[in-house]
């Protein structure tokens, strides 16, 4: 006896959703394979519309933080208007922009010490107790 599968939504059934939910079919996601645009659809969809764990602002600070460290322009345009669409204030934004540079910067300096990581990771443990009052 053969068993019923769950069919998933057909390419243009994908298209449709994307321009109700974005109000256009962004050309970028057109060049892309059908399979993929519908592999890839709800995991955009879920991260970049929906309510998840990370609220929408954060999850936008986050975005234009690595995408700052990936010096990717487009990334940088969509993460930083979708943080203001949030609610991203320009303070916030402000701060953002410092904060994004720390990681690539002393990860440059630790890789260039060639700095032992077992004692990083001991120097870590200890400012952590400091700042906890441990």
């Amino acid at each position: 006896m053969a068993t019923a599968t769950k069919r998933g939504p057909s390419y243009d059934e994908t298209l449709e959703d994307i321009k109700e939910t974005l109000g256009i079919v962004p050309g970028w996601f057109e060049a892309l394979p059908s399979e993929d645009v519908i592999a890839e659809w709800p995991t955009f969809k879920r991260y970049a519309v929906e309510e998840t764990e990370i609220p929408a602002k954060y999850r936008e600070l986050i975005g234009l933080a690595v995408a700052a460290n990936l010096k990717c322009p487009y990334c940088v345009a969509f993460h930083k208007g979708a943080a203001e669409m949030n609610g991203a204030t320009d303070a916030e934004l402000a701060e953002l922009f410092t904060l994004a540079s720390y990681t690539a910067r002393y990860s440059a300096i630790l890789h260039a010490q060639h700095y032992d990581m077992d004692t990083f990771m001991r120097e870590f443990e200890q400012i952590g107790e400091h700042l906890s009052g441990s």
